[in-house]
């Protein structure tokens, strides 16, 4: 059995910017990486060692040099399989997992649908969906200790506890603690929304950024903020969140208490409710909405336009204070941008502040099984102090 741990893999400054930087980047040379990083090149070749020996770097062949340039160099790179990592996202109405290798490469998926959402169901299933991923194949097994779950809502990450999300109905679930208890794995937990940006900033469209943020729209709106290339989580650890931005002191009460929030009037919930009470309809299922707002309703479109506007006006809030570089904009609600794309690219030029208005919007569809890829990088995150 792998032995099961949940202290970093690295302590030393060096030793985290060496790593961090292949895990993103690979492979490099010493020479490189001393570029990249800012250390030396004495520091490079000590900070590597471990990692070497360790087996979680390795060395490529040499590359050629031209002619006189001196003798040939070892790019280093990570060895993917020295560990992996699982992951899983809980939903709404289903658990989706993966295991990752070091460098976030899913091997393995997963789903199981959530009949209850109470937390003894719901963590019984999250083991049951990971024991299966980790049968999947022998060296899973053999070489994962380390479980990430994402989840929505205010998460303590320190002390592994679910303090308010509104899909499951939860608060105050200790779930690292149980779902550790019912693997046997070292558990860490994450918004996921904070757990997707990350990933995106590791691995997608934000590598490279110092500045960046992704937006997420659908059944809650969120964002997660890097800024100076580390993910920001604030001194209570919710910042960002842009769903509860209000945007109308006259809108409807949103579930955190407050209203006019961007989430009561542009979630999937909140439009649904809108054009139910437009349309005088209160049956009226989400697919309904959207084909009426299709076919030309012109009060479910309207409904439409208002959370475009919302989400818009938020997205430029965010811009504004943040100036990053670019945002990625992504969740489910994707699949209705067509209904309110348009007013939210007009309140977003309309209220960013001068310049700020540069900052492109990136769409970017993800699958859920990226949202639990995102649980399982919050893993690898582990490795570092």
């Amino acid at each position: 059995m792998f032995p099961s741990h949940s202290h970093p893999l690295v302590t030393a400054p060096a030793e985290t910017a060496i790593l961090s930087m292949l895990l993103a980047v690979s492979p490099l040379s010493r020479v490189e990486l001393a570029r990249r990083t800012g250390l030396s090149s004495t520091a490079v070749t000590k900070a590597a060692r471990p990692l070497l020996q360790g087996g979680y770097l390795h060395e490529l062949p040499p590359e050629r040099t031209a002619p006189g340039a001196g003798r040939p160099v070892n790019p280093l790179a990570v060895t993917p399989d020295r560990e992996f990592f699982a992951g899983v996202k809980i939903s709404a109405d289903a658990l989706y997992g993966t295991v990752c290798d070091l460098r976030a490469r899913m091997r393995v998926t997963g789903r199981r649908r959530l009949t209850a959402r109470d937390p003894r169901t719901v963590c019984a299933l999250i083991a049951e969906l990971v024991n299966e991923l980790l049968d999947s194949e022998p060296e899973f097994r053999e070489r994962t200790s380390r479980l990430g779950i994402a989840v929505s809502g205010d998460v303590d990450r320190d002390r592994g506890l679910v303090r308010y999300s509104v899909l499951p109905g939860w608060r105050d679930v200790p779930l690292a603690a149980t779902v550790a208890a019912a693997t046997g794995l070292a558990v860490s937990i994450e918004n996921d929304v904070k757990a997707l940006t990350v990933t995106e900033h590791w691995f997608g469209d934000g590598i490279g950024t110092e500045y960046f943020a992704l937006v997420t729209i659908g059944a809650g709106i969120g964002s997660g903020l890097v800024v100076n290339g580390e993910l920001v989580t604030g001194a209570y650890g919710v910042a960002g969140e842009l769903g509860h931005i209000c945007v109308d002191r006259a809108g409807p009460r949103c579930h955190c208490g407050s209203v006019g929030c961007v989430e009561a009037i542009a979630s999937s919930s909140a439009i649904l409710a809108g054009v139910r009470l437009a349309v005088a309809d209160p049956d009226l299922a989400f697919p309904g909405a959207v084909r009426l707002a299709r076919d030309g309703n012109p009060a479910a479109r309207q409904v439409f336009a208002a959370a475009g506007r919302a989400i818009g006006t938020g997205i430029a809030t965010l811009v504004s204070l943040l100036g990053p570089e670019r945002v990625v904009v992504t969740g489910e609600g994707l699949d209705t941008f067509d209904l309110f794309g348009a007013q939210i690219e007009e309140a977003y030029t309309a209220h960013c502040f001068k310049a700020a208005a540069k900052c492109p919007l990136t769409l970017r569809p993800l699958p859920w099984e990226e949202w639990a890829r995102g649980g399982a990088i919050t893993a690898i995150q582990t490795l570092f102090p």
